[in-house]
């Protein structure tokens, strides 16, 4: 596979994923989707971002570490203590 051939299969692979995402967002206003669907999209972001870090802190070397020694884990748990009394607020704006 040349450098140009490699290029072409990235762009389209990029416009391609661009597409398909566009087309959700443009095609159906937001009022017209059903409200289960609304209030399951407004999930979506904290799923996401659970998703990618909860495993960088209980298994940063690939394997589940929940050790004393574990600083990741300790950064959470402060991170998760910091955050939780403005919890209630932040719940608030995404409703």
């Amino acid at each position: 596979m040349s450098r140009l051939d490699l290029w072409i299969v990235i762009i389209g692979g990029a416009l391609a994923t661009f597409a398909t995402r566009l087309s959700f967002i443009a095609l159906v206003p937001p009022d017209r989707l059903p409200e289960a669907v609304r209030s399951g999209l407004r999930l979506v972001p904290p799923a996401v971002l659970s998703a990618i870090i909860l495993p960088a802190v209980v298994a940063p070397v690939g394997h589940l570490e929940l050790a004393l020694g574990n600083d990741r884990l300790w950064a959470g748990l402060l991170a998760m203590l910091i955050v939780y009394p403005s919890a209630d607020s932040i719940r608030l704006q995404l409703t």
